[in-house]
């Protein structure tokens, strides 16, 4: 296993919430967009997670925007279909 492999395996466990929306959201970007994002977004994608399941709920449903550009464009990212 690649240390690559254990980074996905950790990110994708860290998209387990106890919403099954943000479940599918965000394994979904780990799984379609992560591995070729720009090193800052993936930095973004990390630091994203961090977040409590309400704060992330409301940024990928559009009830807050954020004034940080990277988070916007990773937000634009996980929500893109």
């Amino acid at each position: 296993m690649t240390a690559d492999d254990t980074r996905r395996r950790r990110l994708l466990w860290h998209c387990r919430r106890g919403m099954k929306e943000l479940d599918v959201l965000l394994s979904r970007y780990v799984a379609e967009r992560y591995p070729d994002a720009p090193a800052a977004q993936q930095r973004a994608f990390e630091a994203f997670l961090e977040l409590q399941d309400p704060e992330i709920n409301a940024y990928l449903l559009g009830y807050v925007i954020s004034p940080d550009p990277e988070r916007t464009a990773l937000i634009d990212a996980i929500r893109a279909p």
